[in-house]
């Protein structure tokens, strides 16, 4: 079993954060010059630099600005969001996607949209309240004080509850043909065409979130350690979890209020934070930070581009990515904790 002991060996964390900060760069400037419409990289390169025709500042200006805006909010939020539960569980393979939480707020959304919300404000925070009561059911039906022993059994929880509200969420859609188009909008994951407002109504609770997280950075080490190690330094078990869920809520259910739910960049990007940086929170969810919109970006990027001039869906993209690394967790590590 692999444990914090076997760590990889420790990488100097600003160099990390810079080749991770200029691999950011390299992929938010890709997404505004390639795309499946008429703009060229040339032109789009024209833009950047203050010159460019008409049309080219148009669609950098409305359509891949927003949206690699849209992928740098959502990447971060998930990528920091995995790398905080697979801490908080001590499981690698916790992840907000796999464990029903961008699912419950899928489909709070989708409630709410049948219901006739129309309020971006109001849309948000129903997809943070969908993320807490995921969250909070999925720990509550693991007991997840005992995942340390049995590393499965939050994952098969996680992954009962997704197909639970899944099928509610297709029930739903039965019910009013009418909506369906919008509410497809929440539950197929893309960052194509959403509307800048409701990036700045998530603002307040991503700062929130962010503000948090660094708190409990040095008290999720210390848990790490064990519970009586952390009480020992002065912190509080019961309350380091519960702030910690209530983090993940607010990043996961943030994100899908700008997305929809996807999937797997919580798995894939602390899995790679981890292998760059060590197991250690403090490290390892800098690098979360910046993977998480490098995955997203580049994902959309690509989606642009592999069935041009038509696109992908973001999620098929990040569930290609995702599932080998889910086997390759499963296969080489053999289901360890953290």
């Amino acid at each position: 079993m692999h444990t914090l002991a076997r760590a990889p060996a420790r990488r100097s964390l600003p160099v990390l954060v810079l080749g991770g900060g200029l691999l950011l760069l390299a992929v938010c400037v890709a997404s505004l010059m390639l795309g499946a419409g008429e703009v060229t990289p040339g032109q789009a390169l024209a833009v950047l630099f203050g010159g460019g025709n008409e049309q080219a500042r148009f669609v950098l200006a409305e359509l891949r600005g927003p949206r690699t805006l849209m992928g740098l909010v959502t990447g971060m939020a998930l990528g920091c969001a995995g790398a905080l539960m697979q801490t908080l569980a001590r499981n690698p393979l916790a992840e907000p996607g796999l464990l029903g939480i961008s699912a419950g707020s899928g489909f709070a959304v989708t409630l709410a949209l049948l219901l006739g919300a129309s309020s971006v404000t109001l849309s948000v925070h129903v997809a943070q309240l969908g993320a807490l009561a995921g969250c909070l059911l999925v720990l509550s039906a693991a007991r997840l004080q005992g995942t340390g022993n049995d590393p499965v059994r939050l994952v098969l929880a996680g992954a009962t509850l997704s197909s639970l509200l899944l099928a509610l969420t297709s029930l739903v859609l039965l019910f009013d043909q009418r909506s369906a188009d919008e509410i497809r909008f929440w539950i197929i994951g893309s960052v194509a065409g959403r509307d800048l407002a409701t990036l700045m109504q998530v603002l307040p609770s991503l700062l929130l979130a962010l503000l948090l997280m660094l708190l409990l950075a040095r008290p999720l080490a210390a848990l790490a350690l064990g519970e009586s190690v952390a009480t020992g330094l002065g912190h509080h078990p019961g309350r380091v979890r519960l702030l910690t869920v209530l983090v993940v809520a607010l990043l996961t259910g943030s994100a899908t209020a700008v997305a929809g739910p996807v999937l797997f960049v919580g798995l894939v990007v602390p899995f790679a934070a981890r292998a760059l940086a060590g197991p250690d929170i403090r490290r390892s969810l800098w690098l979360s930070a910046l993977l998480g919109p490098v995955m997203v970006i580049a994902a959309d990027t690509v989606s642009r581009l592999l069935v041009a001039p038509a696109e992908l869906p973001l999620g098929v993209l990040t569930a290609l990515i995702g599932a080998p690394v889910l086997i390759a967790v499963v296969r080489g590590r053999r289901l360890p904790t953290l």
